[in-house]
């Protein structure tokens, strides 16, 4: 199957929006502000609202807050989607989430600009927090939290006040789901957030799938005493015992087989005090692998260490799941034809992972999912000076388009 080569996205046009976007929420070094629901929040999705009209798509906003333009396609029903979020950490870049939404506006652009019509409709998703809660994908694959309390703001602020200043309503939530008889496929474009492209010089990463996680809290209790007064052999020293699980975390994800990464980065000590033997830490762990048995034999692994070194050093564990994230593999068919594209537009590629979290992950919990990479400058993403360069971002939309007119034809055929 060929691809229609004759179809290539405005390239200067896309890294213009990209740029005008990048404008609302701008900080004094270059970088972006927009935490969701902040009024730069609200600015931004109306311009990319505009934009999608302009572009020839109708709009709505469905319950979770998720603003989702539309172009009609020959049959109705079922579409092709794409999509990401606007949303951003406090301190960022231009193009995490942004590439994706203004790529997939970009495709309809063209289009519609040259009367193309699929048979199917084609949707661009703009999910809601991101970067935090994650409660837009999570709304529309029916996975949210039935306790508003759970997304609060930490500014107090509640969720029902934040989906209503967007145009949702926390009451109707559930009416957010999609089904696969709705879409019947989603490609997200999103920048690499790593080094891997970079460092083998490829220009598309095609996504094999999105890490499961886990992050665990864990307090080690012992007993302070005096550092000067205590014998070595009767103390109960929490960070000592802290400090061996610790390792124990590293040790796994270094020497288990496979491509897990086991992480603490977070850890706090009691009474921290010099001359005081610690009575009790906390801390972190983040483990993250794209297989889901390689992470339950992992955390298995972990609670049989820990009870191990809790018991040589007479102190005691608590351990308490703090998020649990099943992985998303993708679709075999939609990997097929993004590397279809790339050898067709002569573009080189590998597979890899995605060991950050996407929305993408959720929605592959109920329909065909798939991802395109776009290298990232130094492997930095969630800072200011994140960078894709405006080639790079054009070669990741012109695969987005090429990968939709592909996967029109298979779908259309019914081949699922």
């Amino acid at each position: 199957m060929t691809v229609t080569l004759a179809l290539s996205v405005n390239g200067s046009r896309l890294n213009r929006s990209i740029a005008k976007l990048a404008e609302i929420g701008k900080l004094p070094g270059g970088g972006v502000s927009r935490v969701a629901f902040t009024k730069e929040d609200l600015l931004a999705r109306k311009l990319v609202e505009s934009w999608m009209r302009e572009a020839g798509m109708t709009v709505r906003i469905d319950a979770a807050g998720n603003t989702i333009g539309r172009y009609a396609g020959l049959r109705e029903g079922a579409a092709l989607a794409t999509g990401s979020h606007i949303d951003t950490v406090p301190t960022a870049g231009h193009f995490d989430g942004v590439l994706g939404i203004l790529a997939g506006i970009e495709v309809v652009r063209v289009l519609h600009e040259n009367g193309v019509r699929l048979e199917h409709a084609i949707e661009t998703i703009v999910f809601t927090d991101e970067e935090s809660t994650v409660i837009g994908c999570k709304a529309m694959a029916g996975n949210t939290v039935n306790n508003p309390e759970y997304y609060r703001r930490s500014d107090g602020t509640s969720i029902e006040t934040c989906l209503a200043q967007i145009g949702g309503d926390w009451s109707k939530i559930a009416e957010a789901k999609r089904h696969p008889k709705e879409i019947v496929a989603f490609v997200e474009l999103h920048v690499e957030q790593g080094g891997v492209l970079e460092s083998t010089g490829d220009e598309i990463g095609v996504v094999q799938g999105i890490v499961g996680q886990y992050r665990l809290g864990v307090t080690v209790t012992g007993r302070p005493n005096h550092a000067g007064s205590t014998p070595m052999h009767a103390r109960k020293d929490a960070l000592v015992a802290a400090s061996q699980m610790v390792l124990a975390v590293n040790k796994l994800g270094v020497e288990t087989p496979g491509e897990q990464v086991a992480t603490v980065g977070y850890l706090t000590v009691w009474p921290n005090a010099t001359n005081t033997v610690p009575g009790k830490v906390e801390f972190k762990i983040d483990l993250r692998d794209l297989s889901k048995t390689n992470l339950e034999e992992l955390l298995s692994q972990m609670k049989l260490e820990f009870q191990a070194i809790a018991s040589a050093t007479k102190t005691e564990i608590e351990i308490t799941e703090l998020l649990h994230v099943d992985p998303t593999l993708a679709a075999p068919k939609i990997q097929n034809a993004i590397v279809e594209v790339c050898q067709e537009l002569g573009f080189s590629y590998r597979h890899l992972i995605s060991r950050a979290g996407h929305d993408a992950q959720e929605i592959g919990r109920f329909t065909d999912m798939g991802m395109i990479f776009v290298a990232s400058r130094g492997g930095i993403s969630h800072a200011e000076d994140e960078y894709t360069s405006p080639e790079q971002c054009t070669q990741g939309a012109n695969a987005l388009l090429q990968t939709f007119l592909k996967l029109d034809i298979l779908y259309a055929k019914g081949d699922r």
